[in-house]
């Protein structure tokens, strides 16, 4: 694109929505835009790359905050892969905890199947007593109320 591009144009080469793009200027990570006399927002090529430096940090999970880091570091030619190798660190220990959470979650979701499938082989149709989980669950949340008092 070798000349200014309107919102939706912009939206269409970066993937993002106009909304997205709105948002993202409003933030700060990319400077205002001018416009035509009519009001249409208009984007350079150097704003095009920066609404994709953007779409792909976020891929990355980083924050909007991190990402405007990442911008100040990327305009200013500093080095900087010390500072990004860190923020990476970071990223990739939450990315890690939340992992083990969800192994977590996942051991005692299909604890929790098993116990329902053992139940339902044992107890006759029509004459379910109360569901072993719900009353897991009520134990749980019986001994949580406890301990706030």
């Amino acid at each position: 694109m070798s000349h200014a591009a309107r919102i939706g144009q912009a939206a269409q080469e970066t993937g993002l929505s106009i909304d997205t793009i709105r948002f993202y200027e409003k933030q700060g990570l990319l400077k205002r835009s001018p416009r035509t006399e009519g009001g249409f927002r208009l984007f350079g090529v150097r704003d095009i790359e920066i609404l994709k430096f953007v779409r792909k940090a976020q891929e990355l999970g980083f924050s909007l905050s991190e990402i405007r880091e990442l911008l100040i570091l990327r305009s200013d030619h500093v080095p900087a892969c010390s500072h990004v190798k860190e923020l990476l660190d970071r990223k990739l220990a939450v990315v890690e905890q939340k992992i083990a959470e969800l192994q977590s979650l996942e051991r005692m979701l299909k604890r929790a199947l098993q116990k329902c499938k053992r139940e339902l082989k044992t107890v006759t149709a029509g004459h379910e007593e109360c569901c072993p989980v719900i009353e897991e669950i009520n134990r749980a949340a019986r001994r949580d109320s406890q301990h706030e008092n």
